[in-house]
């Protein structure tokens, strides 16, 4: 069996590697981004110049009215009307930049996802079995997420106030260099105390992101287990795993969210301070001067610029936060995607066949029902063609799922066309694990395993695979029709095949009874069925097939004893003139097998037919009479 999942040590963090990668997703969007970034500089000139005419405004419009008996509106109204176009210009940038950027975040977001999942479907079984499915799903869902609000809300805003701040800069140099100076000055404390805050709050968000994975996956293995949880009344058990983990997330978020929310006021008080300093110096300067070198216009316009020259900080400050978190996902997503592929480096593939008057095997057009080994020999250039007759041979196997611990010693068999072999021993002694070495989940450490003759290495894995036929212990039905799910097979079934392969599988009168019979929608892993119904689906998904090999892993465990009567049947049928692999602790499904081979701690201890094993009297005949029993 394989590993127990446990979380596999992380990679470091290296935030630059994901800023470069992300990057290259934004590539095809060139076009969109120089858009937003012009759109972003018209909104931050629109807003510096609205705050600088306010000078204008003072001085210009509103002074002069101050001393007339019967004031012209008219130049003041103008004015106005042209301060609130460069208003209207800025929301209208702003608008247009943000829509934008949402199209992109979405997009990218999609790509990502597309690739993460397209990725995810290469992976070995190896993979799979190692991290737990909460975890990664962890990735398609907040992972993600973090890396789209980034990208459609954080760089955008980060970008606009680094514009802003440009601009604002210039224009206040222009207003006031002295009061520019005093002001640098107080924005030098606000940056100080923001960069020790925000380098505080990094960590506690990387530390989120990986809590709330941890969290996901406990979730998701107590959603799935919840019947073993109340069956062994394990809840409070389980209560306490639970609230251990969710209580480092809870002390990650809220450090994280404290040091955070903490920001807001700080630069906002902070803020307010340097306002009032500007406005006592700037009010020192223009009395002092009588106006020559800072007119009260002027400086209204002056700390009009200061509070949006602030805003900038402090938005850039609160998206750090989200940016490092997001990163943190990225991370998390780009593991996923750099994870290595299964290996393929078989060349033999699985094609038509049919044969010739001389009654030679060739490659068909179109199905025949009858199929071959198309094997290329790249010395030559020239081609054979082996018919699929289902011969397997195994030939000193070793195997460790790790290399430090080997789980099949030395094993050796020779199944022939047609025949049964049946496995037998304790759990644990190795018998699943031979059938993953002959689907290729995994492959030997040591040893060959050849299929017709040809090495298993040298064919294509998915030719392999579509060669065999599964039924395993663990049902897994997928949301769709029993149709659907029986095709899943053999994509292209015919409902008439479908049928023929239920009634096969004795599945057939209870399908009838359903709601919509073979049209019945399954949902949540076919949990309107009984365990055993489910399993006569997944016996007749393997025999819509009509494959040459057939795996059956504890296929009829789940079965009453007069259904599995019947399956035994059917399965009897659905065997002829197949090699069948049987899996099985109910000594009477194994009993009409060709070789019965009893395993132990990895190693076959004892091989025969079943009148041959009792006549030797070992653990078999223990077994049979029941001095001992399978664990």
């Amino acid at each position: 069996m394989p590993p127990l999942k446990k979380p596999l040590p992380r990679k470091a963090n290296d935030p630059k590697k994901a800023i470069a990668r992300l990057l290259r997703y934004l590539k095809p969007y060139r076009n969109t981004m120089i858009l937003v970034v012009l759109c972003i500089v018209v909104s931050a000139i629109a807003m510096a110049a609205s705050a600088a005419s306010l000078g204008d405004l003072v001085d210009d419009y509103i002074k002069p009215m101050l001393s007339q008996e019967n004031p012209d509106f008219g130049p003041l109204v103008k004015y106005l009307i042209f301060m609130a176009v460069l208003y209207i210009l800025g929301i209208v940038s702003s608008f247009l930049y943000n829509y934008l950027m949402v199209d992109v975040g979405q997009g990218t977001q999609k790509k990502i996802r597309d690739e993460m999942f397209t990725h995810m479907q290469t992976l070995p079984i190896r993979y799979f079995d190692s991290h737990p499915v909460g975890d990664l799903m962890s990735r398609y869902t907040s992972d993600i997420d973090t890396l789209r609000q980034m990208i459609s809300m954080s760089i955008p805003q980060c970008i606009s106030s680094i514009a802003t701040l440009v601009v604002l800069t210039v224009t206040m140099i222009i207003t006031s260099p002295i009061l520019t100076v005093v002001m640098l000055v107080t924005v030098s404390c606000i940056v100080f105390v923001t960069t020790a805050v925000v380098g505080k709050s990094s960590r506690f968000f990387i530390g989120q992101q990986k809590a709330l994975g941890a969290v996901n996956g406990f979730v998701e293995e107590m959603i799935h287990g919840q019947r073993v949880v109340k069956v062994f009344c394990h809840e409070q058990q389980c209560r306490e795993e639970f609230d251990v983990l969710n209580d480092q997330l809870r002390q990650n978020a809220f450090k994280a969210g404290a040091y955070s929310n903490m920001m807001g006021p700080v630069n906002n008080n902070l803020g307010y301070i340097q306002y009032t300093i500007l406005a006592i110096v700037g009010g020192l300067i223009a009395i002092a001067s009588n106006e020559t070198m800072l007119t009260l216009g002027n400086l209204v316009a002056f700390l009009s610029l200061s509070r949006a020259f602030n805003q900038p900080i402090s938005q850039v400050s609160n998206q750090i936060n989200s940016i490092v978190m997001a990163l943190a996902g990225a991370e998390r997503i780009f593991e996923l995607m750099d994870e290595p592929s299964e290996e393929d480096e078989g060349f033999v593939t699985l094609v038509y066949a049919d044969h010739d008057e001389n009654g030679n095997v060739i490659e068909a057009p179109e199905r025949t029902g009858k199929w071959a080994w198309k094997y290329p020999h790249k010395a030559d250039g020239s081609i054979t063609y082996t018919e699929l007759r289902g011969d397997i041979t195994m030939e000193n196997v070793d195997f460790g799922y790790i290399p430090e611990k080997t789980v099949l010693h030395d094993v050796n068999l020779y199944a022939k066309p047609g025949q049964k072999i049946a496995f037998v021993g304790a759990t644990g002694a190795g018998k699943t694990t031979i059938t993953n070495l002959i689907n290729r989940f995994y492959d030997t450490a040591d040893g060959r395993i050849r299929y017709d003759g040809i090495n298993l290495k040298k064919i294509r894995k998915p030719d392999l695979r579509r060669s065999l036929g599964f039924v395993l212990q663990d049902t897994n039905l997928f949301t769709g029709t029993v149709y659907d799910n029986i095709r899943y097979g053999k994509l292209v079934a015919t409902d008439e095949e479908c049928e023929a392969a239920a009634k096969l599988a004795n599945a057939h009168d209870f399908i009838m009874r359903l709601p919509q019979g073979y049209n019945t929608v399954l949902t949540g892993n076919g949990a309107q069925l009984s365990q055993g119904q489910r399993q006569l689906i997944a016996i007749a998904r393997a025999a819509v097939g009509n494959p040459p090999i057939m795996i059956l892993d504890e296929a009829t465990s789940s079965i009453d004893t007069r259904t599995e009567k019947l399956v035994q049947d059917g399965m009897d049928a659905l065997m002829k003139g197949r090699t069948v692999f049987v899996i099985a602790h109910r000594l009477s499904t194994v009993m009409n097998s060709d070789c019965i081979m009893v395993l132990d701690h990895g190693r076959i201890i004892e091989r025969g037919t079943h009148d041959q094993l009792i006549a030797q009297r070992g653990t078999y005949y223990q077994l049979y009479t029941g001095a001992f029993e399978l664990e």
